[in-house]
């Protein structure tokens, strides 16, 4: 058990979040002003940060018999709303009223009240190659000699920002790239570098940003199913800067209800023998993946989970022959209103067969954007974190995440269940409290 002496210690290690933690988002479409339109809109009283377990979650501390169940905002030392200050890139130019407009997230009255600090926030020329997305046309873009020259036009981008600001975090929140495997130029940190000289088709523009943040010792987040901080380069890097990564893909939708669902089916030994999911969407997102090449990138990151929760090889009787198949469909009709239908063929006692249907109508950029925000306040405090900052991947955020990044040889885990344990675990861990393991057999002694 924890005392209160511990508890005290493990908090003053913790810097505390003083001054204005400036956000930088490559990609600034309609997650980014969902996120930004929104934050601003809290900070007004005009809403409420529904969706945000930085906000509005809780952790109990000690026995349930002990009462307390602070707020996660007012347990840990996070950034304050009122302190987030907002910049960005993007390859299509005009300011965040704009932006948000075109995207069709937020209906007109909402951003009407807020209009002027929209208005205020123009993106910066953004580092773009219509290789890596093919769908899309930049109309704001840097130009440069090689990919180091666009690299280091980042830097200077940040550098500017970093007059303004007392932390910074970046967080990609731009388009699906297409399809990448890691190959030699992302095995080091010297291979990698060499290969921004020389151009090399394995570096997309994901990368450069998460090399340019890293460089200047920036916490990277990626929200997109991108190649980009999984890699032993950046992975090295990371942890040489002390700054935290953290990625892959933002778990909204359907492959949020996949870590609800498939736990529960393994935690009652029932067998599947087949997961149908598909999607209709119709932003900017479902254009890009339009595309059989960035659909390649979105549908590796979709289709790992079911493998590593129902662990097949464990039980082969329930799991080894399922047949699993993920398709996402364009309809521009529909913009940013998604809609996700799984069909799951199930079996139980005796081998009897069952099914379950789900239709999840959802938007897609109001469910990512508070998951944007946590990961931003989060890997700010881990930045801070004497314990957190130098261990490069920040798997405990594993929670936000499609595709968690992993330790090498370390499987990630998708539970949704075990995720939130071990990241309230590891805040009540920085903070010197008791983790909560849920024995409960004190409760029943003499």
């Amino acid at each position: 058990m924890s005392t209160p002496e511990a508890a005290t210690q493990g908090a003053a290690s913790i810097k505390p979040p003083t001054g204005k933690l400036g956000i930088m988002i490559p990609g600034m479409g309609a997650v980014a002003t969902t996120l930004i339109a929104g934050v601003e809109a809290v900070r007004r009283g005009l809403a409420k940060p529904i969706g945000s377990l930085s906000q509005m979650g809780t952790i109990r501390l000690g026995k349930r018999t002990d009462a307390r169940t602070p707020l996660i905002k007012d347990f840990v030392p996070i950034a304050p709303l009122d302190d987030l200050v907002f910049t960005g890139w993007d390859i299509f130019g005009g300011n965040l009223y704009d932006a948000a407009r075109t995207a069709q997230v937020l209906d007109r009255d909402q951003l009407e009240q807020i209009r002027p600090f929209l208005e205020s926030i123009e993106p910066m020329p953004a580092a773009f190659n219509q290789h890596y997305v093919k769908r899309l046309t930049a109309k704001n873009a840097k130009v440069g000699k090689n990919k180091c020259d666009l690299a280091n036009q980042i830097r200077n981008d940040i550098a500017e920002f970093k007059t303004k600001t007392d932390r910074q975090v970046m967080i990609w929140t731009g388009s699906t790239e297409i399809f990448l495997e890691q190959s030699a130029v992302h095995q080091s940190l010297e291979a990698f570098e060499k290969g921004l000289v020389e151009d090399d088709p394995g570096i997309s523009p994901s990368q450069l940003y998460a090399w340019a943040a890293l460089k200047e010792g920036i916490p990277f987040i990626n929200g997109a199913p991108n190649l980009t901080v999984d890699m032993p380069a950046l992975n090295a890097l990371s942890r040489k800067m002390n700054a935290p990564i953290a990625g892959r893909d933002f778990k909204t939708g359907q492959t949020f209800m996949k870590s609800v669902l498939a736990p529960a089916f393994k935690t009652r030994m029932l067998g599947v023998s087949g997961w149908y999911s598909t999607n209709i969407l119709g932003n900017r997102d479902g254009e890009v993946l339009d595309d059989p090449e960035s659909f390649k990138t979105k549908e590796e990151s979709k289709l790992g989970l079911l493998d590593i929760i129902l662990q097949p090889d464990l039980y082969p009787d329930l799991y080894k022959d399922i047949y699993h198949k993920v398709r996402i469909n364009y309809y521009p009709p529909r913009g940013d209103n998604k809609e996700g239908w799984d069909n799951i063929d199930i079996f139980g006692w005796l081998g009897y067969p069952m099914q379950l249907k789900v239709d999840f109508l959802c938007r897609d950029s109001i469910l990512a954007a508070p998951l944007a925000l946590d990961l931003c306040l989060f890997m700010d405090l881990a930045a801070r974190t004497p314990s957190l900052r130098g261990l490069g991947i920040q798997e405990w955020l594993s929670f936000y995440f499609k595709a968690p990044d992993s330790a090498p040889g370390v499987y990630p885990e998708h539970d949704l269940f075990i995720q939130s344990m071990k990241l309230k675990n590891t805040l009540r861990h920085i903070m010197g409290e008791d983790l909560i393991t849920h024995l409960g057999l004190d409760y029943y002694g003499e």
